[in-house]
């Protein structure tokens, strides 16, 4: 005996099938050097999009940035963020700062330098 063909349809089983799309963080807005002058104000902004959306993080000297001078403003869900720096000081603040957008399926990370004046 052969095969029918076309089977029939009794034999056909439908199975739920769902795939999950991921993407590795990439960045839409990475952060530009800067020179700021003691007492004034610093602001960088980052952003990155991936699946699933990436989060940012500061940091400064291998360490999250933590000080009431700092303010951190995120938006798009934390996939895009504002590090303000506020007074700045010469020797404190004189810094490369690091924006990290991390995620399940990765982690990238960019940089930009701060340079205080003195003021007048």
């Amino acid at each position: 005996l052969s095969p029918s063909f076309p089977p029939s349809l009794s034999h056909i089983h439908i199975l739920p099938f769902s795939f999950l799309i991921v993407c590795k963080p990439n960045f839409m807005k990475t952060p530009e050097d800067q020179i700021g002058i003691s007492g004034g104000v610093a602001s960088f902004v980052c952003q990155a999009t991936g699946e699933p959306k990436p989060r940012i993080t500061w940091m400064k000297k291998g360490k999250k940035v933590s000080s009431q001078r700092f303010e951190v403003i995120e938006f798009d869900d934390g996939s895009g963020s504002v590090l303000r720096i506020q007074p700045l000081r010469v020797l404190r603040d004189e810094a490369i700062y690091e924006c990290m957008a991390t995620s399940s399926v990765g982690e990238i990370n960019t940089s930009a330098k701060l340079t205080v004046l003195e003021g007048r």
